[in-house]
């Protein structure tokens, strides 16, 4: 191989394996990872539309809102451990309705909200997750 070769090859592959570390490195962060493109956020839960609710509305039916970021269209709402079928308005608000089969009772509620993780998941991406869990009281 002539010098000008061995040159121009060295000068072509310093900024690749660059690349190629850098992309080893910046696993876990979606943003700069270009191998996480499919990555899904990790829901944010701000509020629900009510924070208390009586037995009854339950047993009707209750229309509940939640408010929050970061909602994607496979997010859920996940109420005392059960998913819910659930409409995602927008990325901020996701609705639902909490009927007993979720709610045998009055006490304490939790909901969260879970979004799946993407294809990439496999890659070292971050990918989906669960919210923090509130709080809905039922009496």
């Amino acid at each position: 191989m002539h010098r000008t070769t061995r040159k121009s090859v060295i000068a072509l592959l310093v900024p690749l394996s660059t690349i190629l570390l850098a992309s080893l490195i910046l696993q876990g962060c979606n943003a700069l990872d270009p191998f996480c493109g499919s990555a899904r956020p990790s829901p944010n839960i701000a509020s629900l539309s009510v924070s208390a609710i009586t037995f009854a509305e339950v047993e009707r039916g209750y229309p509940l809102s939640v408010n929050g970021s970061a909602f994607v269209s496979s997010s859920v709402v996940v109420v005392n451990g059960i998913e819910v079928s659930t409409e995602v308005t927008s990325s901020t608000l996701l609705q639902v309705t909490v009927t007993t089969a979720e709610i045998p009772g009055p006490g304490i509620t939790n909901i969260l909200v879970k979004t799946p993780s993407g294809n990439s998941g496999e890659l070292g991406c971050k990918s989906g997750g669960n919210s923090r869990t509130l709080v809905l009281m039922i009496s």
